[in-house]
Order: C-alpha cells, then sequence, then structure tokens
C-alpha cells in the first residue's frame, strides 16, 4: 500500500520533490503557508514563486495552510522548509502530533533555536523514534530536477525499510537514489558543505581560482570527515556521493545560493545586504554559528568552518581570513 505523502514547504527544494513524487503517486499533500499562493498555484498549475516552469496536475495534491491538518492527513512527512524557519513553524505542533508518522527532512541545516540538526530536534522536542526518522540529502539541485536532468539523491534511515519505500517513490526516469543507514553523518555533511561553500563563493569572490578550489574542497572533506566522526563515530565511507558529491555540487554549481551568498561577501556585500539581494536563504548562514557552537565541545580542527565564522559573525576582513586560511591548507 502506498503511504499518504505530504510535503511541509514550498520552495524550490520543496517544488522539485513533488515533482518526483507525482511521478509514482496518485496523490500528495502539500502544506503552503500562505492562501493566496495556494489560490495562484491552483490558477496557473504551477508554483507562482519557485521553478514556475514546472507544471502540475492540480488534481494529483490537496493543498493544505495548517501544518497540523497536512500532517494529520499524511503517514509520510517530508520537511522542506528553511531549518531557521522550522521551530516557529511547529510552534503550535505537539507530540501527539507525529506520533507513529515516518519524517524525513530534506533540510540542510541545523536549528538554530535548539542547536540541532533537523533529526535530533524531532528525536529530542517531539519525541519522534529515531526508527521514524530520515535524511533526504544529495548530491542534486532541484533547479536541474525541474529541467529533468539525470540526477541522484540518497535516502537515509535506521530503519531501511522506510528508506527503500520512500526511495521506490522517488525514483524515475532522471532521479536515482540509494539507501543508507548514516542519519547523523549524512545530515552533518549536508550542513557543513554549505558551510564550505560559502568559503568558495568568498574565495571566488575575491579573484582566487579553479586551483584555489580544489584544494579548498580537498581539505573540506577531511574537516567534515573530523567533524562527523567525532560527533557520530561509525564506518563510512565519506567519498561516497551523499558526502563528497554533494560536498562538490554545492561549491562547485552555478545553481548554489551558498556558493552565490559567499562570492557578494567576497566582492565586499555586508551580510545583510548580500541576504536581501539574494531573495533566498543561505543555510550556511545560519550552520556556520551552529557548528561552531557545537565543535565547543569537540574542539575538532576546522580552518574553514572557522573561517567563514569570523567573515560572517565576527565581521573579520575576508580578504585576510582567506589568506590564513591558505597558508593552513595543504
Amino acid at each position: 500500500m502506498v503511504p499518504r505523502i505530504a510535503i511541509i514547504g514550498s520552495g524550490s527544494w520543496a517544488t522539485a520533490l513533488a515533482k518526483l513524487l507525482l511521478n509514482n503517486t496518485s496523490k500528495i499533500n502539500w502544506f503552503i503557508r500562505k492562501q493566496e499562493d495556494i489560490d495562484l498555484f491552483i490558477e496557473y498549475k504551477n508554483n507562482p514563486k519557485y521553478l514556475s516552469s514546472v507544471d502540475f496536475d492540480i488534481t494529483k495534491i490537496s493543498f493544505f495552510d495548517s501544518i497540523s491538518d497536512c500532517i494529520k492527513n499524511s503517514d509520510y512527512i517530508i520537511l522542506a522548509i528553511p531549518s531557521a524557519f522550522l521551530h516557529t513553524s511547529f510552534l503550535n505542533l505537539k507530540e501527539e502530533d507525529f506520533k507513529n508518522k515516518i519524517i524525513f527532512s530534506a533540510i540542510k541545516g541545523i536549528v538554530p533555536e535548539h542547536n540541532l540538526i533537523v533529526g535530533e530536534y524531532l528525536n529530542t522536542i517531539y519525541n519522534v523514534p529515531l526508527q521514524n526518522i530520515g535524511v533526504i540529502t544529495g548530491p542534486c539541485h532541484a533547479e536541474e530536477v525541474a529541467m529533468e536532468k539525470l540526477s541522484y539523491l540518497t535516502i537515509a534511515s535506521q530503519n531501511t525499510n522506510n528508506a527503500t519505500i520512500l526511495s521506490k517513490l522517488l525514483n524515475c526516469r532522471y532521479l536515482k537514489s540509494s539507501v543508507s543507514d548514516d542519519i547523523y553523518g549524512t545530515e552533518y555533511s549536508a550542513v557543513l558543505k554549505n558551510v564550505v561553500a560559502i568559503a568558495g563563493g568568498i574565495s571566488h569572490g575575491l579573484g582566487y581560482g579553479d586551483n584555489f578550489l580544489a584544494v579548498l574542497i580537498s581539505n573540506a572533506i577531511q574537516e567534515i570527515k573530523r567533524f562527523v566522526d567525532a560527533v557520530h563515530p561509525i564506518n563510512r565511507d565519506i567519498n561516497a556521493s551523499a558526502y563528497l558529491g554533494d560536498l562538490l555540487v554545492t561549491a562547485y554549481s552555478q545553481f548554489s545560493r551558498n556558493r552565490m551568498f559567499g562570492t557578494m561577501l567576497g566582492k565586499g556585500y555586508g551580510v545583510k545586504r548580500a541576504q536581501l539581494e539574494m531573495n533566498m536563504v543561505a543555510e550556511g548562514y545560519y550552520a556556520v554559528k551552529c557548528v561552531h557552537e557545537i565543535n565547543k565541545s569537540h574542539n575538532i580542527h576546522m580552518p574553514i568552518t572557522n573561517a567563514v565564522y569570523n567573515i560572517i559573525y565576527k565581521n573579520n576582513d575576508a580578504r585576510k581570513e582567506i589568506i590564513e586560511l591558505s597558508n593552513l591548507l595543504s
């Protein structure tokens, strides 16, 4: 029996996931916060704000402007809203709302109010069993899914049966997915790659070239390995696509909003101005502060993360920070 699927969020990644799911399911539930956005979606048969080139069969979508009603009428919940807004979006939800629900996070960030990755947040705040929690990670950009370019996902859950069910629902002609049981490593890696992408963007904005970026990225995957091995030490291949692949696409792609944000900083934009001009959330902005705090109890060598933190939150000169960072890379 096909589970009832809900998507929570209305951005580009939520829209791409809806497109994928509707290849294999006859109906999805979709929470979109503003009723006026739902009305426009129904009128024009596409998401008016994100990936508007993707047309939908509206008869296959049940729209909700109530997050609790959407969750109540679903079995599998896919979270696809920025991590910075997750806590406030969930303020009126209770533990019982998530009872017997399977929840997959497609969020690449840390909940700043609690300094927890989404899986830990659900487990700690709403007592969702770890067996009912999963992660959807790349390497995959929503824009390429919209264009039906061949893409790959990793679906992680300690209950690999749940991951396999969702994997089959997402697979299609232009999307291949694999299953993992590493919910901590894949989620933390997805968070950290956004921080690295900001560093790459800053370097690009300052005029550094591909040679430097290649060294930055090869050092970054080692930094990510040190971190994920410290916070959740299990056997994992850090060179797998869920880790290294996701890092590469985020650091190099023209679609990477974190790289774009970093490029603007490198070119001299202030943080607030860069955020306003982008009109999109760069998850790495919030993530680097959270990772910096988490690392205080681990004391892991993280020069790239530290450089980004110093530029964004200490207002240190970007050029000086990258020069200092370049002396630590090899």
